[in-house]
């Protein structure tokens, strides 16, 4: 096995580049890198085809075998424009097409849960009102679904398995703690955009405050180039966000080393309401929705496991086993959690206006007690 991969997952090709950096100037690198650097010793990479020039069209369509595909022929002149137009990969792209063919050899299957987001959103405000005026900071979704995930993996612990071959035997490796890892886009100053994967070491240990801060400090040093090799290695799980970029489900590759890894997509209403009065919806009951998607190893872990994890985090999110409780109390927020509750809006009949002055009483109630603020 790739003991590089095995160790840094994805975050491979920065390894090599910070390494070819290295060998040109050590001073072009960081202090940690330069210790990482002293005693490294690059796996050994299979070498790269020679690309060559065909002899004739019909050996530019033909494979190794030397059979011509009759499923999807092309025409001579798309054959010699083929190799005309090709652009062989190098470097940090070279490594990612490299992970990608790596990925294709991990069984993985994806479970599916759509959750609803109205609780997610209106604590979130709550907190961050608190925060803007005591400390600072603010909390994403992404804090609160990656704690919920942390949660799930304590109630299914087996969802922290990993796969290895050691002697050409199968085994499970059962990882006791959470390297939590966070994939990060990046664009360079090139255009180029990248992924980095650093991890939050030990994430099961901490408790919501200092998650959130591990959290911070980590994008931080992402966006200012301040990560060091010991924040790649040894990611057990992984949280992707296309969300950010409005895409609303992936189904992202696993690599070597890990089990799990947890997509979030884009957080909205339905599509079939997205021109909707915003008034209706609220008559309606109508939620924003988060799609998570959890792809995992097939090897080490079933089905039906995925399915409990992803129902686990679902209820943590409406407010089961007092998570937004936990939460508020870890930041020092001193307010109570918006509740999750079915709707209570009046059914049209003889009782409707006295059901609607005992809930404006209510409201009133509620002003006097939260104060106007919340």
């Amino acid at each position: 096995m790739d003991m590089d991969q095995d160790r840094f997952g994805p975050n491979i090709w920065l390894v090599d580049e910070m390494y070819r950096r290295y060998l040109e100037n050590p001073k072009a690198v960081g202090e940690s890198w330069r210790d990482f650097f002293e005693d490294y010793r690059p796996a050994r990479r299979a070498p790269e085809a020679k690309a060559s020039t065909p002899q004739s069209p019909a050996e530019a369509k033909a494979p190794a075998g030397g059979d011509v595909p009759s499923a999807t022929p092309i025409s001579p002149e798309t054959a010699t424009q083929v190799p005309e137009d090709a652009v062989p990969l190098r470097g940090v792209a070279a490594r990612i097409a490299e992970n990608m063919e790596r990925s294709l050899g991990v069984p993985t299957a994806t479970s599916v849960r759509e959750i609803p987001a109205k609780l997610i959103e209106e604590n979130r405000r709550l907190i961050n009102r608190c925060l803007s005026v005591r400390r600072g900071g603010k909390v994403s979704f992404t804090h609160l679904i990656g704690w919920a995930i942390l949660k799930g993996l304590q109630a299914r612990p087996n969802m922290k398995s990993s796969y290895v071959e050691i002697d050409g035997t199968p085994h499970v490796v059962q990882h006791k703690h959470v390297n939590f890892g966070l994939a990060v886009d990046v664009e360079r100053k090139t255009g180029e955009r990248v992924l980095l994967v650093p991890n939050i070491k030990g994430a099961d240990e901490l408790d919501f405050d200092d998650f959130f801060a591990a959290y911070e400090e980590l994008i931080r040093k992402v966006r200012s180039n301040e990560l060091a090799p010991e924040d790649f290695s040894g990611t057990t799980v992984t949280l992707t966000n296309p969300g950010t970029v409005g895409t609303s489900l992936s189904v992202p590759r696993l690599m070597e080393s890990q089990g799990l890894i947890v997509g979030t997509g884009a957080i909205g209403y339905p599509p079939e309401y997205e021109a909707s009065d915003p008034r209706q919806l609220a008559r309606l009951g109508v939620s924003k929705t988060i799609t998570i998607t959890s792809t995992y190893d097939h090897r080490v872990i079933q089905g039906a496991e995925s399915g409990q994890f992803l129902s686990y985090v679902h209820e943590l999110l409406l407010g089961a086993e007092r998570f937004y409780d936990e939460i508020f109390a870890s930041l020092k927020v001193p307010y109570e959690p918006v509740r999750w509750s079915s709707d209570r809006a009046a059914i049209p009949g003889d009782d409707m206006d006295l059901e609607k002055q005992s809930r404006v009483i209510q409201l009133i109630n509620m002003y006097r007690v939260r104060g106007h603020l919340l």
